[in-house]
């Protein structure tokens, strides 16, 4: 029975969270706030999903939230300022979907750097990570000074209107982020439990070793998942800034803490070789959730961080239970 609960302990959680809420806040299971509920667990859960490769390989991934914050800046600087090509002497403003190309390749850029001194350079992922929170994060601070790249709605002369929609559009009724959510997930269940990619990833980490004994290319499978990582966060910089329409270099602060703490709610474990990208889904909602709720009551801000840090450490101790109990039986 314990063994259980600690398994589908995202899915208890999510329930008693809900329940709660819905017990002490009157609008709370009201339409227009599970809109925005969605919308905020979307953004967590992207960001899960790309991490559940990376801790699935025995890896983490402290600088999402830092590339997040300077993917949504550099998509504000292609949208105000364009990209100067200057021995030709002309400035060029992309479309939106061009845009929005060129930031995931860029996330996947930066991923691939993390990846490279992880697999190659065989750096801990820990460290490698962290420095790029700062690289990233002042990078971001260094392309405006500081300052917020307002009012991303184009101009109809350059051909680079509709940002808005991305992160703040519906389609039949629902956001756009969730639809993008749906997409991302089915991608990444698919290449999960569907591809050898997926298996080898599980390899990777369950017994490294064994697995570059039997054919597989380690190396590769680790730079491949912070590219994943890379990609989900610049996505997801995209949605915060397109809904705001605005970018700062602070945005996407402590994100990567939500993840970390979605990914180990379902169940994954830091060790590696365990874990599901539906059960990061569900833990990003509890993660979701309970922000928004905490806001709706009133708790402060203070405290929320208190509540959210409790979490993280509670998810990290019930990861280790399970593994006790496991072993055990």
């Amino acid at each position: 029975m314990r063994t259980l609960l600690l398994r589908y302990r995202s899915i208890v959680a999510l329930f008693l969270v809900i329940a709660l809420f819905a017990a002490i806040a009157p609008n709370f299971l009201s339409v227009a706030n599970f809109m925005i509920m969605a919308k905020h667990v979307a953004i967590v859960a992207i960001l899960g999903i790309g991490m559940t490769f990376v801790i699935l390989t025995g890896g983490i991934d402290l600088s999402v939230g830092s590339i997040a914050g300077l993917a949504g800046m550099v998509s504000g600087a292609l949208i105000l300022n364009g990209i100067s090509l200057i021995p030709l002497g002309i400035v060029i403003y992309p479309a939106i979907p061009t845009v929005i190309l060129l930031v995931l390749i860029f996330g996947g850029l930066v991923g691939l750097a993390n990846g490279v001194l992880v697999a190659q350079l065989r750096v801990a992922p820990f460290i490698v990570t962290l420095g790029m929170l700062y690289v990233a994060r002042g990078s971001a601070l260094l392309m405006s000074g500081g300052t917020t790249f307002s009012n991303l709605t184009g101009a109809p002369e350059y051909g680079n209107q509709g940002f808005s929609w991305l992160g703040a559009g519906q389609l039949l009724g629902i956001p756009v982020p969730v639809w993008l959510l749906g997409l991302a997930a089915w991608i990444a269940i698919f290449t999960a439990t569907r591809t050898s990619f997926g298996r080898r990833v599980y390899a990777v980490g369950g017994n490294e070793r064994a697995a570059e004994l039997s054919g597989v290319r380690t190396d590769r499978i680790k730079i491949w998942v912070y590219v994943i990582s890379g990609v989900c966060a610049a996505l997801v910089g995209m949605l915060v800034a397109s809904d705001l329409m605005s970018a700062h270099p602070a945005s996407g602060e402590s994100f990567e803490l939500n993840a970390i703490a979605a990914v180990v709610l379902g169940g994954a474990s830091l060790k590696g070789g365990r874990g599901t990208i539906g059960a990061t889904l569900i833990g990003a909602a509890v993660i979701g959730v309970l922000g928004d709720g905490m806001v709706m009551v009133g708790v402060s801000e203070f405290w929320q961080m208190v509540i959210k840090g409790a979490v993280i450490i509670a998810a990290v101790v019930l990861d280790r239970l399970q593994d006790k109990f496991e072993v055990m039986l």
